[in-house]
């Protein structure tokens, strides 16, 4: 059979063919790629949005809710120890500083505009807050003579002997702590109010110890003003005519809860936000902060200062404290771990909010101390 009519060659792709269907086959390549990395970077961005918007909610939550309650029980105050030769009031401050607490007052809210570190070239402030534990209800205490069954202040007031409200110091083990080492007590007299940090106890005797040199030095019994020696209760005398049982005069006392937050700015290279209890070594409470900023609204009934930075502040020949804080103006930055590949910057998310303080949201017009 003569194959030049009746048999075809078995031809193979011209050079223009190859090339063309290498062209189409980059190309497809190329949108695959590109379509492959936009993915990747999208979801690097929407990480690093997650992950920033968890460290922004993380680092207010706490902040916004101890804000609420700045106060509860003790708007007015607690008496510290001062006067003549008084020790200085620790305040729990960021690593490196030691800070004070200022005047006689230890206010519900104590402010600290610029205290924080600087973060980006920008300070950061700090806030200590206090309130009272609203788990553990308040005990009545009587003077150091009253019946072995009653809960007892010694007669210098360094020691509370629980008698038969132990449990009261041992907590439930469910929502309602014991009594422990650094605790701070306030105590509520007919003289008077002051506040004392427990330094040692014992839960099965149900006795705990107020000693000098406490982390605070709020233990100052020989301070001139505002320690537990000016309110001790009078011990209980003769029964009255009559009676069997003696007339003692009590005083109440609640456990505090202070807070103070603040920006800690040396932990391996991440800012965190951290909240201490008491004087207890901060908890880190969210990374990356860059940004802490707290101003606070006034209340005196005719200018109503507002977006102050700092208290005490003078304005007009008047003196503003921190008992007039209506609202705290809050402002919380924070940005991501890891720079964008896309951006070749951080991923940042801001946060600023309006809190309210209820517990000092009551103005009395006939207290002329407001």
């Amino acid at each position: 059979m003569d194959c030049r009519r009746d048999c075809r060659a078995e031809d193979g792709y011209t050079l223009v063919e190859l090339m063309l269907a290498s062209m189409l086959t980059l190309v497809v390549m190329g949108v695959a790629f590109s379509t492959f990395d936009n993915a990747l970077a999208l979801n690097e961005t929407v990480t690093q949005l997650s992950d920033s918007s968890q460290n922004l909610r993380a680092g207010t939550n706490l902040l916004v809710r101890d804000l609420m309650q700045a106060g509860r029980n003790m708007p007015n105050g607690i008496s510290m120890p001062s006067g003549e030769n008084a020790l200085a009031i620790q305040r729990p401050s960021p690593p490196g500083e030691q800070y004070l607490f200022e005047g006689q007052t230890l206010q519900a809210i104590t402010t600290g505009h610029g205290l924080g570190p600087a973060i980006s070239g920008r300070d950061t402030d700090m806030i200590t807050i206090v309130m009272d534990d609203p788990f553990l209800e308040e005990l009545e205490l009587y003077p150091a003579d009253a019946a072995d069954s009653k809960p007892r202040l010694s007669q210098d007031g360094s020691t509370i002997t629980a008698g038969d409200a132990i449990g009261w110091m041992q907590g439930d083990g469910n929502g309602i702590a014991p009594i422990k080492e650094g605790d701070l007590i306030y105590f509520l007299g007919f003289d008077g109010t002051t506040i004392q940090t427990v330094t040692d106890v014992d839960l099965e005797t149900g006795v705990m110890t107020f000693a000098e040199n406490d982390p605070f030095q709020f233990n100052q019994p020989d301070a001139e003003a505002g320690s537990i020696t000016q309110i001790l209760p009078d011990l209980c005398g003769d029964p009255p005519p009559g009676e069997t049982e003696p007339k003692c005069e009590t005083m109440q006392i609640r456990r505090v809860l202070m807070y103070t937050y603040y920006v800690e700015a040396d932990s391996g290279g991440i800012p965190r936000l951290m909240r201490a209890l008491n004087h207890f070594p901060g908890q880190a409470l969210a990374g990356v902060i860059e940004d802490l900023t707290l101003r606070y609204d006034l209340v005196d009934g005719v200018t109503n200062p507002a977006n102050i930075e700092d208290l005490p502040y003078t304005a007009g020949g008047e003196l503003y404290t921190a008992r007039q804080i209506r609202k705290v103006n809050l402002h919380v930055g924070v940005r991501s771990e890891n720079v964008s590949s896309q951006t070749k910057d951080y991923v940042r998310h801001h946060l600023s909010t309006i809190v309210s303080l209820r517990n000092l949201a009551f103005v009395e017009r006939y207290d002329t101390e407001a």
